[in-house]
């Protein structure tokens, strides 16, 4: 056996290692609390090393696959389902994405919840949620995927509701894992066409097997896979679940948007390219889901005084900018996928340096209670300024090769359509400079607004020095997954072959200069806005109907509860009323009648005999008296 084939066909370990650690953490009990930090975060760690040897040992092979099967799933007679692993250019890179960043979060984690004392429990779900977010990437069938996607789920509803005594976090945990579950039958009904049209659930079979999918049945299973995809990433029209995840701790938010959940969608149609390049309207949809949601979260993000609300709209954005990209087709799946990979540093170091902020503000995160925060806290303001330049896409940060890229390839798309994606692109692009801006300057910037009580200052080293990584990353990270068409060719086994360079309709630096433009506008905006004038520490009154809906979600929730919600309570007291009343009532009515009726003839068993004598008169009389009537009629 060469050392290649060793490396990989241990790979389960990626899987199991953090089960266990999970397992072990879950059930130690307190005798673990000494302890159990340094597990929780030396398990990342070492799958982030497994992970580098394994992707170079993949990186040698010719076609850059390898199957690895691992015991028989479901062995019935007509429904045969294999436990395996695909690793394949596209799950190396999410695997290396959610252990690398993951890694770090987790280092984090150590420091920001040192005085927690669930820490030991926080671990264990942790390191839960590494385990089945690597068995999503890694299934090689969607069964298995299907597996890990509701492992992601229980995942999420355990971290957001973390703190379950106190009634907004376990709210918000609910509403999370509800949201959820309406995707997640989307995801199920198309695994049940997979296998009554295919005959299996495996990727080689359905993706690239004999039976070829016609349009109908390719457009039933994108609509569907779609509808998980919506669920697991917060797009629309099921988006209002993200911002209330940041119930949870910091490193919670920071995990579920920059390394895994949310990532999850945008990984389920990249995988899945094959169905929807049969079929244009589920590619469609896509890209209409995404365009939606990506103007959604950036007029909400500019209405948000949490500022951890504004970075998750901010990421219901972006993730619907990869939803843009990857619903344009073949030759853009990749161009999706480096913007969630850039994505995953600048997010991962905004949330991080926001959990740094809070920390250093007795938990507070309200952006209207901060200010000059960049004199005390200099290092936490530099991973933040890093995070921000690279979202806003400054030129040579991150975001400026990633999401730049993806304003292309949507112009590119050419007629009515490439235009109004084009617009649509380019102004999330400005109002994300716009709310990104708002948020920097609320933050770090003008005078100090906070209370008495509240003494800033840095985090520890074991929170910082992630920081700084990620800080970094978010700079420089554009020029590893761009310069020399890098990860564009990497996953070309995965997805297809990306558009070449040079070959544009739009001019490139024509377009570039645009989008410069546009954000050097957004960033003016924000800082004349909120950087040359005081900041109201409470509710302005009388703001423009525009400021109110985007701090309202734009009615999200209040649609959903006039539409879903309300209708289901009067459905649901309508059932009850007709139970109680109608099906228990006629139960119960008919007891009463014969318990009733049967009380009341117990009545004539006096015990006396005159009695019995007289009633046997009064019905002597009465045969008499029918029978005279019968016989003189």
């Amino acid at each position: 056996m060469t050392t290649a084939h060793g490396i990989q066909s241990a790979a389960w370990l990626l899987i199991a290692l953090p089960l266990l650690s999970a397992g072990v953490l879950l059930v130690a009990g307190r005798r673990a609390d000494k302890w159990a930090h340094v597990v929780g975060a030396a398990v990342p760690v070492v799958l982030f090393g497994y992970a580098v040897m394994l992707f170079f040992s993949v990186k040698g092979e010719g076609n850059r696959e390898i199957n690895l099967h691992l015991y028989s799933w479901i062995p019935v007679a007509g429904f045969k389902v294999d436990a395996g692993l695909l690793i394949d250019p596209l799950s190396m890179v999410f695997v290396l994405l959610i252990t690398g960043v993951g890694s770090l979060i987790h280092i984090y984690a150590v420091g920001y919840m040192a005085h927690d004392e669930g820490r030991r429990r926080f671990f264990g779900y942790f390191n839960y949620f590494i385990a089945v977010m690597l068995l999503l990437v890694l299934a090689n069938s969607y069964l298995a995927l299907y597996v890990g996607w509701e492992g992601v789920g229980l995942a999420s509803y355990l971290l957001i509701s973390f703190y379950y005594s106190r009634n907004i976090a376990a709210t918000a945990g609910n509403k999370a894992f509800f949201a959820n579950r309406v995707g997640d039958v989307g995801l199920s009904i198309a695994i049940m066409i997979m296998f009554a049209y295919v005959g299996s659930t495996s990727y080689a079979d359905v993706l690239y097997g004999d039976t070829q999918l016609t349009k109908g049945v390719a457009t039933a299973i994108g609509f569907m896979l779609l509808l998980g995809a919506c669920g697991k990433s917060g797009q629309f029209p099921l988006q209002t679940w993200l911002p209330d995840a940041m119930e949870g701790p910091t490193p919670v938010s920071a995990l579920i948007h920059a390394a895994t959940m949310v990532t999850a969608g945008v990984y389920l149609i990249a995988r899945s390219a094959p169905v929807f390049d049969v079929s244009q309207a589920a590619r469609t949809a896509v890209v209409v889901v995404g365009a939606i949601t990506l103007l959604y979260g950036c007029v909400c993000g500019c209405g948000q005084d949490d500022l951890k609300r504004v970075l998750a709209y901010s990421t219901v954005s972006q993730i619907g900018y990869m939803f843009l990209a990857v619903g344009l087709g073949p030759g853009v799946y990749a161009i999706g996928i480096i913007h969630l990979v850039g994505h995953g540093f600048f997010k991962a170091a905004l949330f991080l340096s926001a959990g740094s902020v809070m920390h250093a503000m007795n938990d507070r995160i309200d952006m209207r209670r901060f200010g000059g925060l960049f004199r005390v806290m200099p290092i936490t303001y530099g991973v933040f300024v890093c995070g921000y330049l690279a979202i806003i896409g400054f030129p040579l940060a991150t975001g400026f090769w990633t999401k730049d890229k993806i304003i292309e390839a949507a112009l590119d798309k050419g007629g009515t359509s490439g235009w109004v994606l084009g617009v649509v692109a380019l102004a999330g692009a400005g109002l994300t400079a716009f709310y990104m801006t708002r948020a920097l300057v609320m933050t770090f910037h003008g005078e100090r607004r906070w209370e008495d009580d509240v003494h800033p200052h840095e985090a520890s080293r074991s929170m910082t020095y992630p920081m700084i990584a990620l800080g970094v990353l978010s700079l420089v990270g554009g020029y590893l997954l761009i310069f020399g068409g890098g990860l564009q060719h990497w996953l070309t086994p995965s997805v297809g072959p990306s558009v070449e360079e040079g070959v544009h309709t739009v001019s490139t630096l024509v377009l570039t200069a645009i989008t410069l433009v546009v954000v050097a506008l957004g960033v003016l905006g924000g800082w004349v806005a909120f950087g040359r004038k005081p900041v109201p520490i409470s509710q302005p009154v009388g703001v423009s109907p525009v400021t109110t809906a985007a701090r309202r979600n734009i009615y999200a929730d209040a649609f959903n509860e006039m539409v879903l919600q309300r209708p289901g309570q009067w459905l649901s007291r309508a059932l009850v009323y007709f139970d109680n009343r109608g099906v228990d009532g006629a139960v119960t009515g008919l007891a009463a009648g014969f318990g009733g009726g049967s009380a009341r003839l117990k009545r004539t068993q006096t015990g006396f005999v005159r009695s019995y004598a007289l009633s046997m008169l009064g019905g002597t009389i009465a045969v008499v008296a029918v029978l005279l009537a019968v016989r003189f009629q």
